[in-house]
């Protein structure tokens, strides 16, 4: 009868370890860190090209008036 328990232990002990293993979740983890780095400069880049645009149409203008 312990025989018979202790080896359906150990049977759910390894089905236990089996479902825990992990490796392929950290992979997913980075692609979406990396996914969301991508969009959020994507999405910025629209504003920050505006502003360095503004810059340069005013160093140029400063330029041209001390010329």
């Amino acid at each position: 009868m312990n025989t018979m328990i202790l080896k359906a232990f150990v049977k759910l002990q390894v089905l236990k370890a089996q479902l825990k293993d992990e490796q392929g979740q950290d992979l997913i983890e980075y692609a979406l860190v990396v996914a969301l780095i991508a969009f959020a400069a994507v999405a910025g880049m629209g504003t920050v090209a505006t502003k360095i645009n503004a810059a340069f149409t005013s160093i140029g203008s400063m330029l041209d008036s001390a010329i």
